[in-house]
């Protein structure tokens, strides 16, 4: 069958960009290696984040059960049920993208996905069996996956990737994580909640090194109040497999050596691009595929978009990209657009979320600004949830007033960092914010008492 667009990849780029193509009437096929949905859905966001509300509610009825006024006896943890939770939404899940792809009438195929040539698809099914498609256009949407590092190579058993953390028999009662990103950090925050002793090493200066330096200090303590040990500027020379347990060789910010040992070790250092054989497909020095403006690659009416390609590797930005990578290659008069402003989220308890600029960016570039910042302890709203750990911090340019970036540590962050997202792409000022309304008692009132704050004029703070 000749198909208008064959899609490679049926993570977050590559299933979105399917349905985007079919709704315009193109005839579309979307090949997968493995279930719809991607590393995102099967093995990431999706599954990490029910891990991490099973850890909120344990923490909650756990530690605070007394501050509710609830008296709570004999709490234990079902691990095999905690993890089958996280499974089973997973799966349900992934069914609803199958559902869209039969609403939208795109064709889905199981198989290891090549392009021999332009304009044709090889799948090669689980079975051995090839079979060959042909198409006007192929974007390729294949993804990342975890970063292997020869110091700490893993073996799926005491050495792990994040793919092996969602599926853990038991809970371990020691854990080392290497890289405190957002997938260390998350893991970090889900295992240490349940009970597992864990020690969080990060290269960087700082835990969630991209994020504000106020934000990173904030997680750090809550970590350290949990138990969790926090070894920042320290690299890890090698990691040994002693059979039931690991030693992890570090040296510290200071150079001194230590050795740490730990029942299992997670290696959380990052992803490498996923990419399929191509004839002609160049790449970049850090092996991601090389695309133009208009996502197109080096071999004619092939496009990628998603983590495969570099820059940004979040699942809300490959979804981003997929759509205007199908929007340009149907239509010579769009324009593509690239992920500028963007938000980030760290599902951690306290979660971390932020957009645009950070302080230690502006200083450095010489940009004048005004920070105003408002603490959780201080709203309603919060003190009433029993959530008071953290603040909003927001970045307002010193002349025009400009919303330049959003910082927020605590509960909802990751929801409340929509509204100055929304903020920034709208080019809003602090008037604008001001003028606003914001229903009371609410958490989202942090955003105007920051804005308040800015100017040296805050109400509640």
């Amino acid at each position: 069958m000749q198909y208008d667009l064959i899609v490679i990849g049926g993570g977050p780029a590559g299933y979105v960009g399917a349905i985007k193509a079919a709704q315009a009437g193109r005839k579309v096929v979307c090949v997968e290696r493995e279930r719809v949905g991607g590393t995102c859905l099967n093995w990431g966001c999706i599954p990490t984040k029910a891990l991490l509300r099973n850890a909120e509610v344990y923490d909650t009825i756990a530690g605070h059960a007394a501050e509710f006024g609830l008296r709570v006896e004999g709490l234990s943890v079902d691990w095999a049920e905690v993890i089958g939770r996280s499974r089973r939404i997973s799966e349900r899940l992934s069914g609803g993208i199958s559902f869209l792809f039969k609403k939208y009438k795109v064709d889905s195929l199981e198989g290891d996905a090549s392009i021999p040539a332009p304009g044709i698809v090889r799948a090669v099914h689980a079975d051995g069996t090839e079979e060959t498609i042909e198409g006007s256009r192929i974007l390729i949407c294949t993804g990342a996956r975890t970063r292997e590092i020869p110091a700490f190579p893993m073996n799926g058993k005491t050495i792990i990737g994040s793919k092996d953390a969602l599926t853990l028999q038991r809970l371990p009662k020691s854990m080392i994580v290497i890289g405190s990103g957002a997938i260390g950090s998350e893991f970090t925050s889900i295992y240490s909640t349940f009970g597992t002793e864990v020690t969080l090493i990060e290269a960087m200066p700082r835990i969630l090194p991209n994020e504000d330096d106020e934000s990173s200090q904030a997680l750090e303590r809550a970590f350290r109040k949990r138990g969790v040990k926090c070894l920042a500027g320290a690299a890890v020379k090698s990691v040994r497999d002693r059979g039931g347990s690991v030693i992890a060789e570090v040296a510290d910010k200071s150079g001194k050596i230590l050795e740490i040992e730990a029942e299992l070790c997670l290696s959380a250092v990052g992803v490498q691009p996923v990419v399929p054989q191509a004839a002609g497909l160049e790449l970049t020095e850090r092996g991601f595929i090389r695309v133009d403006e208009r996502y197109r690659t080096s071999i004619p009416g092939v496009y990628a978009a998603g983590d495969c390609i570099g820059g940004v590797l979040l699942a809300h930005t490959a979804s981003y990209e997929a759509v205007q990578a199908v929007s340009g290659m149907f239509d010579p008069a769009f324009t593509p657009g690239k992920a500028e402003f963007f938000p980030s989220c760290t599902y951690t308890h306290p979660q971390v979320a932020s957009v645009g600029r950070t302080e230690r960016s502006l200083k450095e570039e010489g940009v004048p600004y005004r920070a105003g910042k408002f603490p959780f302890q201080a709203s309603g709203r919060a003190v009433a949830a029993g959530e008071t750990e953290g603040f909003v911090k927001l970045l307002y340019g010193k002349e025009d007033g400009e919303l330049l970036g959003a910082h927020i540590v605590g509960a909802q962050a990751t929801e409340l960092i929509a509204v100055p997202g929304l903020g920034i792409s709208s080019e809003l000022t602090d008037e604008d914010f001001l003028r606003a309304i914001f229903a009371h008692p609410t958490l989202s009132e942090a955003l105007h008492e920051a804005t308040l704050a800015s100017s040296g004029n805050p109400v509640h703070a």
